[in-house]
């Protein structure tokens, strides 16, 4: 469950600021249940660090009720055992869950090689040519996953997100810098608009 809460914090903040707002959660509440009965005005100021705390409060809340709901418990170490894509599918059903997050728990929590795609993740992967252009986030999980081996996930999500901190940056990329530089048809037409 942590890495269920702690992934719908980190939506559109950084991990600085969603594990503030994790810290101080855990913090006010002291178990699932305690944070599931409270009252989301509760809630809001303790996660307002990490941003957007009005609408994060009442997803963090559906998705405690709804997992509670249907497994009697907040233990979500069954995912293990069902297919990759059948314990997508049952993350997704939660409010607020979308393919990103979904990925996160399943990697990060059970280790399972579901592969999250976060804006560094994508833009790299775009840039490269990996995905259309036009793929959109819920593609690239797709389109990623397929072409990559399941022992591969990892270290493929780690790297490209450092890759996309320190060199192929949204703006201003380092080109020049750049290992990939031979392979990646972005870069090459960065190179060229540089020096023409």
């Amino acid at each position: 469950m942590s890495e269920l809460v702690l992934t719908i914090l980190s939506q559109n903040t950084s991990d600085a600021n969603s594990g503030r707002a994790f810290m101080r959660l855990r913090s006010r509440f002291g178990s699932w249940e305690d944070l599931l009965a409270a009252d989301q005005e509760e809630i809001v100021p303790e996660i307002q660090v990490g941003g957007l705390a009005r609408i994060k409060a009442p997803r963090i809340k559906a998705a405690l009720a709804a997992v509670y709901q249907r497994r009697g418990s907040f233990d979500i170490q069954f995912l293990r055992e069902l297919r990759l894509e059948e314990a997508k599918a049952w993350l997704r059903e939660l409010k607020g869950v979308g393919p990103k997050t979904a990925a996160c728990v399943l990697m990060f929590a059970l280790g399972r090689p579901a592969l999250p795609v976060d804006t560094h993740v994508h833009r790299v992967a775009q840039r490269l040519g990996l995905v259309p252009a036009k793929a959109g986030a819920a593609q690239a999980h797709d389109i990623l996953e397929a072409i990559l081996e399941p022992d591969e996930v990892y270290a493929f999500h780690i790297s490209l997100i450092k890759h996309g901190r320190r060199i192929c940056r949204a703006q201003q990329p380092l080109c020049e810098r750049c290992p990939l530089l031979d392979g990646c048809p972005a870069g090459q037409g960065f190179i060229r608009g540089r020096s023409g």
